[in-house]
């Protein structure tokens, strides 16, 4: 029993959503998909029936994409309430969400906790020198806005730095617990969100980082001891050793991204991270990052 993870599936692309049909059965397994599904009820609905169809255990954790309000599907759903929204659509299809009880893995690799979790973002990757109250207008001196700003509300909370602060609480205390009931296994942290700064690389839009994790998050690799971090959002597939612990970037991507994969002879189960059992910690615990565009 191996543990797999995808994220950013994108499947508001036809080229995404036919590559999706081409996942192939693995009955044993489970796969975690981090984020970045799509906008709608509909793309989720088809990512987690062909999850569960194709592996025995499913896990999912949102990114930006999902918590967006948009007046194709479901403009009155804003903040939290789309949220739940999502998680409700993943229970119905049995897949396990952050929500939910972490879940204790025998698998290879294992034991272990698989811990899907929900952080967002809190605008602090930034350099030193900028301001949270300078910090849009430093991302636009290059052209640089996310669609959150115009999709993604926080509602009920003030702002979205104020979500993140609770949602960060909230999973501070939700890892501290699986910590203490499992002393004896070491967690796979799923999240959208990069936790480290130090591992957000895009060069070609570098002020977008502001939308790509918190430094809340920095320490929680060890913190709460993690075998394997794993998450999406950057589109730029890669793997990195920090402390012992393998960081693994697994996100599709666009098209336009991945679509040189494609015409290779490649499709979506060459994309697949594993996750568990994988490679042991290097010596030292420290390796140079290795890019993933495909396994």
């Amino acid at each position: 029993m191996k543990l797999y993870a995808i994220g950013d599936l994108h499947l508001s692309y036809e080229f995404n959503r036919k590559a999706l049909q081409e996942l192939k059965p693995h009955p044993d397994d489970g796969l975690i998909l981090c984020g970045d599904i799509g906008e709608t009820a509909e793309h989720l609905e088809l990512a987690f029936s062909a999850a569960k169809r194709n592996f025995k255990e499913v896990f999912w954790c949102p990114g930006n994409h999902e918590l967006y309000s948009m007046q194709s599907s479901r403009p009155d759903l804003r903040g939290e309430s789309k949220y739940e929204y999502c998680v409700d659509i993943a229970r119905k299809h049995g897949v396990h969400t952050p929500e939910d009880d972490f879940v204790r893995w025998e698998g290879e690799g294992g034991p272990a906790v698989i811990a899907p979790i929900f952080t967002l973002y809190d605008y602090s990757f930034r350099p030193a020198d900028v301001s949270r109250e300078d910090a849009l207008r430093w991302a636009e001196e290059t052209d640089t806005v996310a669609t959150d700003e115009f999709l993604l509300h926080p509602d009920p909370h003030a702002t979205r730095d104020d979500w993140c602060r609770a949602l960060v609480r909230k999973f501070e205390d939700k890892l501290a617990r699986a910590v203490a009931e499992h002393p004896d296994a070491k967690l796979v942290i799923a999240n959208h969100w990069p936790l480290r700064e130090d591992l957000v690389y895009i060069p070609r839009v570098p002020r977008f980082s502001l939308w790509c994790g918190t430094k809340a998050t920095e320490d929680w690799h060890t913190r709460f001891p993690a075998k394997v971090v794993v998450s999406g959002h950057l589109h730029v597939p890669r793997t990195d050793w920090k402390k012992g612990v393998r960081f693994e970037e697994c996100s599709l991507g666009y098209p336009k991204q991945w679509g040189d994969v494609h015409a290779s002879g490649k499709d979506i189960n060459d994309v697949l991270r594993e996750i568990l059992p994988g490679p042991e910690a290097p010596l030292g615990g420290e390796a140079e990052m290795r890019w993933r565009r495909w396994v």
